[in-house]
């Protein structure tokens, strides 16, 4: 007989959105936001346990890669994002290029205790991650944000980092045209009173405050720009787009001019714009940046850049968020998903119709 803690709360992509219309995406944002900065200060290597990710990656007709993201909490829950990446994805099946689940398991039993769509928890967390980053490197008085590449990341790297900022101007660029023409749609729901401009590459680089890259360039096309000298002294970018070896965005020159904050060191050097540089020409991770914040206060008004490979963590933070917003509103399918049976030493049990004597 199952007992009511045995069974698994599911999250369906609708499920997931009906979340966020009854809590409303701002404040979805600002309480994840809030909620990450603390998982950073309060993070300890001895509690919890974030290993390189790994997974399978192709190269055929449709190139890709399936990965999974894993976290041990110790004593808590074993965290696991299976996420799959495939550029091809809007154009060739008008799907996401980006594909997930996030699910939690109990270590005590190794109950699997929910599992959420990852699709729009990834897009958010990954957006909340730059507003973190952005609010310990960033210039405080930011008012422009450049987008170099306007898909989907593009939209949750604007919503988060304009709960921090208050940006007057956004500049955009990507390589269709037809997706710069939708962006101010497609960004309608945001209720931002802000200046929509597009502008090439170099414009962009050159005027922003802050500069978000989330491009789908190929592995060895990069990067996306050579030339930079003329920008802002104080630009910080969200370098989001480098997540495979051999895939960058920004040029070997302006690393080296800035200070590199990876998410995830270990994993930067693989597959992040880290991957370009020499150990020591590596900054602080996202931990020790934010938990020893006035060391590094003074690179707000200097080059500053973020790479940002995606960190379970964050995924960890944003499924928690979920999962209670879901309980709280009682969203979502509660199923007795795997095979208990009445007699745990007969997993065939359930075929006994009558007892010989």
């Amino acid at each position: 007989m199952y007992k009511k803690e045995n069974s698994t709360l599911i999250l369906s992509g609708s499920d997931v959105c009906s979340i966020v219309e009854k809590f409303g995406m701002d404040n979805i944002m600002d309480v994840l936001i809030r909620r990450l900065t603390t998982a950073i200060k309060d993070y300890d290597p001895k509690c919890t346990d974030v290993p390189v990710r790994s997974g399978f990656n192709y190269t055929s007709n449709y190139p890709g890669l399936i990965e999974w993201m894993p976290l041990h909490h110790k004593d808590k829950e074993i965290v696991i994002k299976v996420v799959g990446y495939h550029p091809n994805n809007p154009e060739k099946f008008k799907l996401p290029s980006i594909l997930s689940s996030i699910s939690s398991y109990d270590t005590q039993t190794g109950h699997l205790k929910g599992i959420a769509d990852g699709v729009l928890l990834t897009a958010l967390r990954t957006g909340a991650a730059s507003a973190v980053a952005s609010k310990y490197l960033a210039n405080p008085h930011s008012s422009t944000l450049g987008l170099i590449g306007c898909g989907a990341q593009s939209i949750t790297q604007l919503h988060a980092l304009s709960r921090i900022f208050e940006f007057e101007k956004v500049m955009i660029y990507d390589i269709d045209p037809d997706v710069i023409k939708s962006f101010n749609k497609r960004i309608s729901m945001l209720n931002l009173n802000l200046e929509v401009i597009p502008l090439n590459v170099g414009a962009i680089v050159k005027e922003a405050d802050i500069l978000c890259t989330q491009t789908s360039i190929g592995i060895g096309e990069g990067p996306i720009f050579s030339h930079y000298k003329g920008h802002q002294k104080h630009l910080h970018i969200n370098a989001i787009g480098s997540d495979f070896p051999g895939k960058i965005e920004l040029p070997l020159a302006l690393l080296k001019d800035s200070l590199v904050c990876p998410d995830f060191l270990e994993q930067a050097n693989i597959e992040g714009e880290c991957q370009q540089l020499k150990p020591e020409e590596i900054g602080p991770s996202l931990v020790p940046l934010i938990q020893n914040h006035t060391a590094y206060h003074l690179f707000k008004d200097k080059l500053s850049v973020f790479d940002s490979t995606g960190w379970a963590l964050e995924d960890q933070v944003v499924l928690e968020l979920f999962l209670d917003l879901a309980k709280e509103f009682n969203i979502g399918l509660k199923v007795n998903l795997e095979h208990i049976s009445s007699d745990v030493k007969n997993p065939y049990h359930f075929l006994l119709t009558s007892v010989q004597v």
